[in-house]
C-alpha cells in the first residue's frame, strides 16, 4: 500500500518527491528546498510545509515514510528507525543512469510507478531533443573553492560530456572529486572555466576563485552555473546541460 504521509529531509529526496507525489501524499519537505541557490524547485516548495531535519519535529508529522539522503542525516533516521518509522535512503547521484534509477525507486516507493516512468520518459526524450554535440570539443574545466573539481565517474563529468566539452579533470586522471591546483590549471589552459555561483560572505577557500591568474588564462570563458542546475541528480540536470551548451557557443 503506498503511504499516506511522507516527509522528506534531504534536498535531493525533496525535489524528487516534489516531481512524483500525489496531492497530499508528501506532507513536509528539508528547509533548503527553498533555497534558489541550491534548489531547482523553489516555487514548487512554496507550497510544502518544511523541516530542519530534526527527529522530534518529524515524529510530530506522523510519517508512515521519511525520505533521506545517505550524507547529513544519519543520527535522525538511526533514531527514526528505532522507534519504527519507515526510511528510505537515497544516494547522491553519480551519472545520468543513476537519475533515472532513483526517479524509478522514489516511483517504487511512493507507490507512484506509473508517474515515475513518463518522467524517466520525459529525461529520455529531453536529452534526445537536445541532439549531438559537435565533434570538435572545448575543452573545459569545473572550478570550486578549494581548487575542488569533478572527473570521470562524477554526474558533473557526465553533465560536461553531455554538453560536449570535454573535461580538463579528465585529462589529469582525476575520477569522481578531487583538487587541482592553481598551476595545473593554468597549464592545462582550458577554453572555458565553469565556476560554481558565489555565495554572500566570501570564505578563504573561495580566494583561489579570485586569483589574477584565472582572469589572465587566454581565451578562456568564464562565468558561473547555477548549482541548482545539478546539486542534485533529478531530470532538472537538463536545464544545466543546455546551459554549457549555450556558454560553449554551441547551437
Amino acid at each position: 500500500m503506498a503511504p499516506r504521509r511522507v516527509v522528506s529531509v534531504n534536498l535531493c529526496t525533496d525535489q524528487l518527491a516534489m516531481m512524483l507525489a500525489a496531492p497530499g501524499q508528501l506532507v513536509s519537505i528539508s528547509h533548503l528546498a527553498s533555497d534558489p541557490r541550491s534548489s531547482a524547485m523553489t516555487e514548487e516548495a512554496a507550497r510544502y510545509p518544511r523541516n530542519h531535519g530534526l527527529a522530534e519535529e518529524i515524529v510530530l508529522l506522523q510519517p508512515d515514510l521519511v525520505l533521506a539522503g545517505r550524507y547529513g542525516s544519519a543520527a535522525t533516521t538511526a533514531l527514526l528507525r528505532r522507534i519504527g518509522v519507515p526510511v528510505e535512503v537515497f544516494d547522491p547521484e553519480t551519472s545520468l543512469a543513476g537519475i533515472r534509477d532513483n526517479v524509478r525507486r522514489m516511483g517504487a516507493a511512493l507507490g507512484r510507478t506509473a508517474e515515475a516512468q513518463s518522467l524517466v520518459k520525459r529525461f529520455d526524450a529531453d536529452l534526445a531533443a537536445l541532439g549531438q554535440p559537435p565533434a570538435d570539443r572545448r575543452r573545459a574545466a569545473l572550478y570550486y573553492a578549494n581548487g575542488y573539481t569533478a572527473g570521470d565517474g562524477s554526474l558533473a563529468g557526465e553533465i560536461l560530456a553531455a554538453a560536449g566539452l570535454a573535461n580538463i579533470a579528465s585529462e589529469l586522471g582525476l575520477r569522481g572529486g578531487g583538487m587541482v591546483s592553481l598551476e595545473q590549471l593554468v597549464l592545462a589552459d582550458p577554453d572555458l572555466i565553469i565556476r560554481g555561483e558565489r555565495y554572500a560572505g566570501s570564505s578563504r577557500a573561495e580566494d583561489l576563485l579570485d586569483h589574477p591568474a584565472l582572469a589572465a588564462l587566454a581565451g578562456a570563458a568564464q562565468g558561473a552555473l547555477a548549482d541548482a542546475d545539478w546539486v542534485c541528480g533529478t531530470p532538472h540536470v537538463i536545464d544545466a546541460v543546455r546551459r554549457l551548451r549555450d556558454r560553449a557557443a554551441y547551437p
